[in-house]
Parts: structure tokens; sequence; C-alpha cells
């Protein structure tokens, strides 16, 4: 069965660090790192092209603290996250595709299979 599966979400203080982890499963062209927090949209944290992982796209809230990378050996993704902040709370998805606009790459509905997400936190 293809599958996504998110993990390591958890609660930290601002400043703080957490490495998420999304496995999968299937053939996909391209993967990437959602949030949504509450009351709020889903929106683009990171994706890549898996036949060039050294280049991930990042939006503009995260570059410089977050880091996307892949192993494809594993077929796992991950996100690690540092110097996070209460904006960055929220529910963390990986998303994967067959097919994608790269200029459209943060926008949910271009993308064809979700994970069930891992909640994170930040707090003091």
């Amino acid at each position: 069965q293809v599958q996504l599966a998110e993990s390591g979400g958890g609660s930290v203080q601002p400043g703080g660090s957490l490495t998420l982890s999304c496995t999968t499963s299937g053939s996909w062209l391209y993967i990437g790192w959602f949030r949504q927090a509450p009351g709020k949209e889903r929106q683009g944290v990171a994706s890549f092209y898996v036949h060039n992982i050294n280049d991930p796209k990042y939006a503009d809230s995260v570059r410089g603290r977050f880091t996307a990378s892949r192993d494809n050996s594993k077929a796992t993704m991950y996100l690690q996250m540092n110097n996070l902040s209460p904006e960055d709370a929220g529910m963390y998805y990986c998303a994967a595709s067959p097919i994608l606009w790269p200029a459209r790459w943060a926008m949910p509905s271009n993308w064809r299979l979700w994970g069930q997400g891992t909640q994170v936190a930040v707090s003091s």
C-alpha cells in the first residue's frame, strides 16, 4: 500500500530544534513538507525533486532555519528545524506527487498523496 508516514514531532521552547522524518513508499518524483496551524490554510514548507535532492525549495518564512534532506536509499525525507518560534507550530505533513509544476510547489492542491501529520508545538 502506497503511503507516507511522518514522525518526530513534539513540543519545544522558542529557539529550540526538532527533526521530522517522513518515510515514503511507492515511486514519486516530488516530495515535500507542508504545515497547518489551527484556523489557517495549509502552507508549503519545503519540497524536492527526488532526482535533484541537493536543490530543495523553501518557503521564505523558513529559509535559513529549516533544512530539508532526503536519503533515497532509505526512502526517507527529513526536515531539520532550528530556531523555532511559536509561528512555526502546527501539524506538519509530508506530501508526494508524480508530477508537479515547480513554480506552484507550495500549493497543496498540486500534491497527490498526504501523510497523517505530526504535531509540532512551540511554547515557553
